[in-house]
């Protein structure tokens, strides 16, 4: 079962968190509460996610969203880069990544389409990769410099994304277009208040749309439809309610917009591939593990073996 890593022990008020790790252990399955990006170098594994067990391929680009879970076995010499994004820096600074589209494709449409559990894994070209490992190295550097540089790191980010976006097989790629000013808007809704009982009725209706028409809109922008995205809003944000809360299960889903408690566990494992059980038993077992090292610094933890590769990882 996956232990849950969490952006507040990691980020230290950070939006963007880096580093470059060559890993020959097991990495545990884990879950956590931020965005994170693994590119794959040089070296050998076995990638571990809900869907089972598959071999990592030089080139590959994971990206997990907020509650996704994975693990890495069977490591030889295996050189993962990973940039991971806070999860309200997602929703606060770092919004307008979403408006420009090979971006919202990477971080968002991919990874929340149905069935992905929120993970998703494309592949670049190798040099592309390579190119991409270097400048996550060189943003994992400005992040530790003595004297903050958001500039440059937030140029950097820029740098990385765009790295992967191009070096994407653009045979298998379709054309995007900036996201229609309606799904914005219902998007934005529905972040604003997820536990809302939110209609397709009502939400098209704020948008002057027919139903049927902000669901094709939706599915052409986003990948799901609006009620499908509201579902993977409300898992990421009961993610981070089990992780960091003491609210009863059952309050968590409530607190989401899933009243009943049956169909939040449900909903939960079909979106997340944990029980909410199963998730904060995870999270308060690595939590416990982080505060039984108090002489570690941040910085140090960053760079453990145990935390980071896959979110920092």
């Amino acid at each position: 079962m996956p232990a849950t890593l969490h952006e507040h022990a990691l980020f230290a008020g950070s939006p963007v968190l880096a580093g470059v790790h060559h890993v020959d252990l097991d990495l545990e399955p884990h879950a956590h509460d931020f965005l994170e990006i693994a590119v794959i170098g040089s070296g050998k594994g076995r990638h571990v996610t809900s869907q089972g067990e598959h071999p990592l391929r030089r080139g590959q680009v994971i990206v997990l969203r907020p509650g996704a879970w994975h693990g890495f076995l069977d490591c030889t010499d295996l050189t993962v880069a990973n940039c991971c994004l806070s999860a309200h820096a997602l929703r606060a600074e770092l919004a307008a990544l979403y408006d420009i589209p090979m971006l919202r494709r990477t971080l968002w449409t991919d990874p929340v389409a149905s069935g992905t559990h929120g993970v998703a894994i494309t592949t670049v070209d190798p040099a592309a990769a390579e190119e991409a490992i270097t400048e996550i190295s060189l943003l994992e550097r400005d992040l530790g410099a003595d004297q903050g540089r958001p500039g440059r790191v937030l140029g950097r980010l820029i740098t990385v994304l765009g790295i992967l976006a191009d070096g994407r097989d653009p045979e298998r790629e379709t054309p995007e277009s900036a996201i229609h000013p309606a799904v914005a808007a219902t998007i934005a809704r529905l972040e604003a208040a997820p536990a809302d009982p939110w209609r397709l009725d009502d939400l098209a209706r704020a948008v002057n749309l027919d139903p049927a028409y902000l669901g094709r809109l939706f599915g052409r922008y986003v990948g799901l439809t609006p009620l499908g995205f509201l579902a993977r809003l409300r898992a990421e944000r009961a993610a981070t309610l089990l992780a960091h809360s003491t609210l009863p299960a059952a309050r968590v889903g409530a607190a989401v917009g899933w009243d009943d408690p049956t169909y939040f566990a449900r909903r939960f494992r079909t979106l997340v591939g944990l029980t909410p059980t199963e998730y904060r038993r995870r999270s308060r077992s690595t939590a416990h593990a982080q505060l039984s090292t108090p002489a570690e610094s941040t910085d140090e933890r960053r760079r453990s073996r145990r935390l980071p590769p896959l979110s920092t990882t």
